[in-house]
């Protein structure tokens, strides 16, 4: 190959490199094919630029020794000018100010049966061992005063289904 045409091909491998990074990062989220092309793409881009083997080998140690070294001192900057809180949420969710934690306890009515409080359609209230639940069903609707069973509970989501008898 011509040596204008190996540049070409060098610059063009660096840029569709650089171009599968930005991929990875705001397109495709994660460490996978995008990512994984972009470094092989940038380190062949390095290599064909590179006038031999040995010097495109000490360019990408260079390359990661920097990268290292940026990495270590942007890290201890961030923590010496507290930039972490400006890139973190410091708001707390406190019981006082109304934000309650699921309840553990609603696990324990799986199986249980009760009586619909309200019409459920889907969602609404039921009574179930004397206390009242918000609870839904899947997808049917069930009139007042009806007997309901909790079929499951997910997280804060009571699951009900009509006993027929």
């Amino acid at each position: 190959m011509s040596p204008a045409l190996i540049d070409w091909l060098a610059v063009l491998a660096f840029l569709l490199g650089i171009i599968a990074f930005l991929l990875e990062i705001f397109i495709f989220p994660g460490f996978g094919v995008a990512g994984i092309t972009g470094i092989i793409l940038v380190g062949w881009g390095v290599l064909l630029i590179a006038v031999d083997v040995t010097q495109a080998t000490a360019a990408l140690v260079l390359a990661i020794v920097a990268t290292v070294v940026i990495l270590i001192v942007g890290l201890r900057m961030a923590s010496r000018y507290n930039m972490w809180y400006k890139l973190t949420l410091q708001n707390k969710q406190h019981n006082n100010e109304g934000y309650v934690a699921p309840a553990p306890e609603l696990s324990l009515y799986a199986g249980k049966e009760g009586v619909a409080l309200t019409p459920l359609r889907p969602a609404g209230s039921a009574e179930v061992d004397g206390r009242r639940l918000d609870v839904v069903t899947e997808g049917e609707f069930i009139p007042k005063g009806t007997r309901v069973k909790v079929a499951k509970v997910e997280g804060t989501r009571v699951v009900v289904k009509e006993i027929t008898s």
